[in-house]
Protein backbone atom coordinates (compact mmCIF):
# COMPACT_ATOMS: atom_id res chain seq x y z
CA UNK A 1 0.00 0.00 0.00
CA UNK A 2 1.52 3.27 -1.04
CA UNK A 3 1.90 6.32 2.00
CA UNK A 4 -1.08 7.80 2.89
CA UNK A 5 -0.98 11.59 3.17
CA UNK A 6 -4.29 13.90 4.66
CA UNK A 7 -4.08 17.52 3.85
CA UNK A 8 -6.19 19.78 5.34
CA UNK A 9 -7.93 22.57 2.93
CA UNK A 10 -6.45 20.69 0.04
CA UNK A 11 -8.73 21.77 -2.84
CA UNK A 12 -7.24 25.16 -3.40
CA UNK A 13 -4.04 27.89 -3.26
CA UNK A 14 -1.41 26.15 -0.99
CA UNK A 15 -2.95 22.83 0.07
CA UNK A 16 -3.31 22.22 -3.25
CA UNK A 17 0.08 22.65 -4.16
CA UNK A 18 1.09 20.62 -0.98
CA UNK A 19 -1.59 17.72 -2.55
CA UNK A 20 0.28 18.18 -5.97
CA UNK A 21 3.83 17.46 -4.72
CA UNK A 22 2.48 14.41 -2.43
CA UNK A 23 0.89 13.03 -5.46
CA UNK A 24 3.94 13.66 -7.55
CA UNK A 25 6.24 12.23 -5.32
CA UNK A 26 3.97 8.68 -5.41
CA UNK A 27 2.02 9.15 -2.19
CA UNK A 28 -1.88 8.51 -1.41
CA UNK A 29 -3.54 11.79 -1.28
CA UNK A 30 -6.31 12.45 1.07
CA UNK A 31 -7.70 15.98 -0.58
CA UNK A 32 -10.06 17.39 2.58
CA UNK A 33 -12.36 20.45 1.60
CA UNK A 34 -14.98 21.74 3.50
CA UNK A 35 -17.07 24.18 0.71
CA UNK A 36 -14.67 23.63 -2.47
CA UNK A 37 -16.20 20.35 -3.56
CA UNK A 38 -15.75 21.72 -7.38
CA UNK A 39 -11.98 22.81 -7.08
CA UNK A 40 -11.29 19.28 -4.60
CA UNK A 41 -12.95 17.05 -7.81
CA UNK A 42 -11.05 19.10 -10.39
CA UNK A 43 -7.54 18.36 -8.88
CA UNK A 44 -8.85 14.67 -7.81
CA UNK A 45 -9.65 14.32 -11.96
CA UNK A 46 -6.00 16.50 -13.41
CA UNK A 47 -3.96 14.38 -10.66
CA UNK A 48 -5.25 10.95 -11.80
CA UNK A 49 -4.84 12.36 -15.57
CA UNK A 50 -1.51 12.05 -14.45
CA UNK A 51 -1.44 8.53 -13.01
CA UNK A 52 -1.55 9.88 -9.54
CA UNK A 53 -3.82 8.34 -6.32
CA UNK A 54 -5.80 10.74 -4.67
CA UNK A 55 -9.14 10.87 -2.68
CA UNK A 56 -11.28 13.53 -1.55
CA UNK A 57 -13.03 14.25 1.98
CA UNK A 58 -15.44 16.52 2.59
CA UNK A 59 -15.52 17.59 6.72
CA UNK A 60 -16.52 20.43 8.67
CA UNK A 61 -13.00 20.60 10.90
CA UNK A 62 -14.91 22.65 13.52
CA UNK A 63 -17.20 20.12 13.97
CA UNK A 64 -15.42 17.60 16.77
CA UNK A 65 -17.57 14.59 15.59
CA UNK A 66 -17.09 15.30 11.83
CA UNK A 67 -13.05 15.13 12.26
CA UNK A 68 -13.94 11.48 14.02
CA UNK A 69 -15.61 10.36 11.25
CA UNK A 70 -13.11 11.58 8.73
CA UNK A 71 -10.21 9.96 10.69
CA UNK A 72 -12.16 6.92 10.74
CA UNK A 73 -12.96 6.99 7.32
CA UNK A 74 -9.59 6.98 6.11
CA UNK A 75 -8.02 4.43 8.54
CA UNK A 76 -10.84 2.18 7.37
CA UNK A 77 -9.88 2.98 3.68
CA UNK A 78 -6.01 3.12 3.73
CA UNK A 79 -4.85 2.17 7.34
CA UNK A 80 -2.65 4.60 9.24
CA UNK A 81 -1.86 8.00 7.61
CA UNK A 82 1.88 8.04 7.30
CA UNK A 83 1.64 11.90 6.98
CA UNK A 84 -1.17 14.69 8.06
CA UNK A 85 -0.35 18.29 7.00
CA UNK A 86 -2.47 20.53 8.51
CA UNK A 87 -3.03 23.26 6.52
CA UNK A 88 -6.44 24.25 6.55
CA UNK A 89 -7.37 27.77 8.49
CA UNK A 90 -9.48 30.53 9.14
CA UNK A 91 -8.72 33.91 8.95
CA UNK A 92 -10.83 36.59 9.85
CA UNK A 93 -9.62 40.22 10.81
CA UNK A 94 -10.10 40.83 14.18
CA UNK A 95 -8.76 43.05 17.38
CA UNK A 96 -8.00 43.02 20.89
CA UNK A 97 -10.18 45.92 21.72
CA UNK A 98 -13.53 44.76 20.30
CA UNK A 99 -12.91 41.33 21.59
CA UNK A 100 -15.49 39.20 19.74
CA UNK A 101 -15.36 35.57 21.43
CA UNK A 102 -17.70 33.78 19.21
CA UNK A 103 -15.61 34.64 16.45
CA UNK A 104 -12.24 33.73 17.98
CA UNK A 105 -13.18 30.46 19.24
CA UNK A 106 -14.31 29.75 15.73
CA UNK A 107 -10.77 30.60 14.57
CA UNK A 108 -8.99 28.66 17.45
CA UNK A 109 -11.31 25.74 16.66
CA UNK A 110 -10.03 25.54 13.26
CA UNK A 111 -6.74 26.58 13.33
CA UNK A 112 -5.67 24.96 16.97
CA UNK A 113 -8.08 22.39 18.64
CA UNK A 114 -8.84 20.88 15.28
CA UNK A 115 -5.19 20.31 14.30
CA UNK A 116 -4.26 19.00 17.84
CA UNK A 117 -7.04 16.87 17.69
CA UNK A 118 -6.16 15.12 14.32
CA UNK A 119 -2.96 14.41 15.35
CA UNK A 120 -3.71 12.43 18.19
CA UNK A 121 -6.33 10.73 16.25
CA UNK A 122 -3.25 9.94 14.23
CA UNK A 123 -0.80 8.82 16.67
CA UNK A 124 -3.94 6.46 18.25
CA UNK A 125 -4.04 4.46 15.10
CA UNK A 126 -0.18 4.00 14.74
CA UNK A 127 0.79 0.33 15.74
CA UNK A 128 3.81 0.55 18.04
CA UNK A 129 5.72 -1.85 15.89
CA UNK A 130 6.13 0.86 13.13
CA UNK A 131 9.27 1.98 12.28
CA UNK A 132 10.09 4.89 14.55
CA UNK A 133 10.47 8.34 12.26
CA UNK A 134 7.93 6.88 9.93
CA UNK A 135 5.15 8.90 10.61
CA UNK A 136 4.66 12.92 10.74
CA UNK A 137 2.86 15.60 11.24
CA UNK A 138 3.12 19.02 9.80
CA UNK A 139 1.58 22.19 10.83
CA UNK A 140 1.04 25.35 8.55
CA UNK A 141 2.02 28.25 10.39
CA UNK A 142 2.62 31.79 9.09
CA UNK A 143 5.21 33.74 9.20
CA UNK A 144 3.90 35.97 11.87
CA UNK A 145 4.67 33.77 14.21
CA UNK A 146 8.66 34.89 14.03
CA UNK A 147 7.53 38.59 13.54
CA UNK A 148 4.46 39.07 15.38
CA UNK A 149 1.78 42.41 15.16
CA UNK A 150 -1.29 42.54 16.62
CA UNK A 151 -3.91 42.30 13.25
CA UNK A 152 -5.75 39.29 12.82
CA UNK A 153 -5.31 39.11 16.51
CA UNK A 154 -7.57 35.55 16.64
CA UNK A 155 -5.40 34.15 13.90
CA UNK A 156 -2.21 34.86 14.99
CA UNK A 157 -2.97 33.85 18.89
CA UNK A 158 -3.68 30.49 17.19
CA UNK A 159 -1.03 30.58 14.82
CA UNK A 160 1.04 31.35 18.14
CA UNK A 161 -0.10 28.60 19.91
CA UNK A 162 0.22 25.89 17.05
CA UNK A 163 3.94 27.22 16.39
CA UNK A 164 4.57 26.22 20.32
CA UNK A 165 2.78 22.92 19.74
CA UNK A 166 5.37 21.93 17.70
CA UNK A 167 7.64 21.47 19.93
CA UNK A 168 5.16 19.93 22.67
CA UNK A 169 3.43 17.32 20.13
CA UNK A 170 7.29 16.26 19.16
CA UNK A 171 8.24 15.12 23.03
CA UNK A 172 3.94 14.05 23.54
CA UNK A 173 3.35 11.80 20.77
CA UNK A 174 7.72 10.46 20.56
CA UNK A 175 8.51 7.88 19.03
CA UNK A 176 5.90 7.05 17.17
CA UNK A 177 5.46 10.65 15.08
CA UNK A 178 7.71 13.35 14.43
CA UNK A 179 6.29 16.89 14.47
CA UNK A 180 7.21 20.12 12.11
CA UNK A 181 6.16 23.38 10.63
CA UNK A 182 6.35 25.51 7.74
CA UNK A 183 5.88 28.75 8.31
CA UNK A 184 5.37 30.50 4.85
CA UNK A 185 5.44 34.32 4.05
CA UNK A 186 2.79 36.12 1.52
CA UNK A 187 2.25 33.45 -1.17
CA UNK A 188 -1.49 34.93 -2.50
CA UNK A 189 -4.17 37.70 -2.15
CA UNK A 190 -5.42 37.36 1.30
CA UNK A 191 -9.00 39.49 2.55
CA UNK A 192 -9.67 42.78 1.10
CA UNK A 193 -6.19 43.28 -0.41
CA UNK A 194 -5.93 44.64 -3.83
CA UNK A 195 -3.55 43.06 -6.57
CA UNK A 196 -1.52 46.35 -6.13
CA UNK A 197 -1.40 46.16 -2.49
CA UNK A 198 0.03 42.10 -2.89
CA UNK A 199 2.72 43.62 -5.43
CA UNK A 200 3.90 45.80 -3.33
CA UNK A 201 3.58 43.41 -0.11
CA UNK A 202 4.65 40.37 -1.19
CA UNK A 203 8.33 42.10 -2.05
CA UNK A 204 9.00 42.86 1.46
CA UNK A 205 11.28 40.34 1.94
CA UNK A 206 15.26 39.75 2.15
CA UNK A 207 14.63 38.36 -1.44
CA UNK A 208 12.57 41.04 -3.18
CA UNK A 209 9.89 38.42 -4.27
CA UNK A 210 6.91 36.58 -3.40
CA UNK A 211 7.01 33.24 -1.69
CA UNK A 212 6.45 30.41 -4.18
CA UNK A 213 3.17 28.04 -3.03
CA UNK A 214 5.77 25.07 -4.84
CA UNK A 215 8.31 26.17 -2.35
CA UNK A 216 6.45 25.84 0.25
CA UNK A 217 5.05 22.17 -0.50
CA UNK A 218 8.40 20.86 -1.25
CA UNK A 219 9.58 21.86 2.03
CA UNK A 220 6.71 19.63 3.38
CA UNK A 221 7.22 16.84 1.25
CA UNK A 222 10.93 17.50 2.23
CA UNK A 223 9.98 17.34 5.95
CA UNK A 224 8.04 14.19 5.32
CA UNK A 225 10.57 12.20 3.88
CA UNK A 226 13.13 13.19 6.33
CA UNK A 227 13.12 10.62 9.38
CA UNK A 228 15.54 12.29 11.49
CA UNK A 229 14.15 16.24 11.93
CA UNK A 230 11.38 16.80 14.48
CA UNK A 231 10.14 19.83 16.80
CA UNK A 232 11.47 22.57 14.38
CA UNK A 233 9.76 24.88 12.20
CA UNK A 234 11.23 26.26 8.58
CA UNK A 235 10.39 29.35 7.47
CA UNK A 236 9.88 29.58 3.84
CA UNK A 237 9.17 33.20 3.26
CA UNK A 238 11.87 34.50 1.98
CA UNK A 239 13.17 36.51 4.67
CA UNK A 240 9.70 38.14 5.25
CA UNK A 241 9.91 37.02 8.64
CA UNK A 242 13.66 39.43 9.35
CA UNK A 243 11.66 42.60 8.66
CA UNK A 244 10.12 43.50 11.52
CA UNK A 245 6.63 46.06 11.01
CA UNK A 246 4.21 47.62 13.41
CA UNK A 247 1.16 45.75 11.39
CA UNK A 248 0.37 43.46 8.88
CA UNK A 249 2.34 44.11 5.92
CA UNK A 250 -0.98 44.88 3.68
CA UNK A 251 -1.83 47.19 5.97
CA UNK A 252 1.62 49.21 5.99
CA UNK A 253 1.74 48.82 2.33
CA UNK A 254 -2.03 50.07 2.42
CA UNK A 255 -1.22 53.31 4.15
CA UNK A 256 1.53 54.08 1.80
CA UNK A 257 -0.62 53.76 -1.02
CA UNK A 258 -2.84 56.09 0.49
CA UNK A 259 0.01 58.52 1.27
CA UNK A 260 1.08 58.31 -2.53
CA UNK A 261 -2.25 58.95 -3.91
CA UNK A 262 -3.11 61.80 -1.91
CA UNK A 263 0.13 63.57 -2.65
CA UNK A 264 -0.76 63.17 -6.88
Amino acid sequence: MKNSVLVTGASQRLGKAIATAFAQAGWHVWCHYHQSEAAALALKANLESRGHHIDTIQCELADATARHRMMSTILDQSGPLRCLVNNASSFEPDDATEFDQAGAHRQLEVNLLAPMDLSAQMAKSIPDQEVRGHHSIIHVLDQKVFNINPDYFSYSLSKLALERAVALQAQALAAKVRVCGVAPGLMFLSGPQRAENFDIASRINLMQRPTNPDAVASACLFLAQSDAITGVTLSVDNGQHLIPLPRDVMFVVEDILKSSHETR
